[in-house]
């Protein structure tokens, strides 16, 4: 009996404790990514510290998008919101984040180079956006990435020969970009077990060529081309030299003409 009093007495002990308080990292994380982005549909409207005591509790969120795991940020999902603005590099601070997606938005700016320090993420979905500048090679110290999705963007420069040392990586696009250079080997002829990306992964960025991409298109010239130019040089040849024959015929004729009148006259008369 007293063991089930002392029992229910810890539990009502439970019941009256004060709700722990946010993470500083994840309060940091969240407070910053609501002041970088643009919500016109005021979706994160109670995503303000005046409005959250604590965003999470246990595994539950109070947060549009957000999902927790212990207490702490597990998931962002804020697709398709139509929020504008940009990525904040204060995103890091969510250290127990493993995924995030932000895609079908009109972010723009760069990726933050400080998301190497979500050191769990394993989803990384940026897709459908405007985002600029280059692909942040320190992506590859987030060792547990599996998903690369950088679709539709406005990127540029070279893909990072790093992103191929993410040995959990199974899904990669960079499509419709415009990113520029050789596709790393690393990438698009992986070895061994490693999953292999196929060419609808670097499709739609002029600049980038090699495997797995088709060989670019030379500016040579046809074989069909080439016998045709051929044919159309020979008959205009053909042709030139036809010409110059009866003109050099033609000036003969009037040389030979003018001759036998000069003759004529030189000639007596009988």
């Amino acid at each position: 009996m007293g063991i089930w009093i002392l029992f229910l007495l810890f539990l009502l002990t439970c019941a009256y404790l004060p709700q722990s308080s946010t993470d500083p990292d994840d309060e940091a994380c969240l407070e910053n990514l609501r002041e970088s982005l643009e919500d016109p549909a005021n979706i994160l409207q109670n995503w303000t510290k005046t409005t959250y005591s604590n965003p999470c509790s246990g595994f539950t969120s109070y947060l549009q998008g957000a999902t927790c795991n212990n207490g702490r940020i597990y998931k962002l999902s804020l697709a398709n919101l139509s929020l504008r603005g940009s990525i904040s590099p204060y995103l890091s601070n969510c250290t127990n984040l493993q995924a995030l997606d932000l895609s079908s938005n009109s972010l723009s700016g760069p990726i933050p180079p400080e998301l190497q320090f979500l050191v769990n993420l394993a989803v990384l979905n940026l897709s459908s956006n405007r985002l600029v500048g280059p692909i942040p090679p320190q992506l590859a110290l987030c060792a547990y990435l599996n998903v690369i999705d950088l679709h539709e963007n406005l990127l540029t420069g070279p893909i990072p020969q790093q992103l191929g040392l993410l040995v959990r990586l199974s899904a990669f696009d960079v499509s419709n970009n415009r990113l520029s250079g050789v596709i790393p080997t690393s990438l698009g002829n992986r070895s061994g077990n490693l999953p292999k990306f196929n060419a609808s992964s670097f499709e739609g960025n002029k600049g980038i060529y090699g495997y797995p991409l088709p060989p670019m298109k030379t500016k040579g010239l046809s074989v069909i081309e080439i016998v045709g130019i051929g044919l159309g040089s020979g008959f205009l040849s053909l042709v030139l030299s036809f010409s110059a024959v009866c003109v050099w015929l033609r000036v003969t004729e009037q040389k030979m003409a003018l001759e036998e009148a000069k003759i004529s006259q030189l000639m007596p008369d009988y």
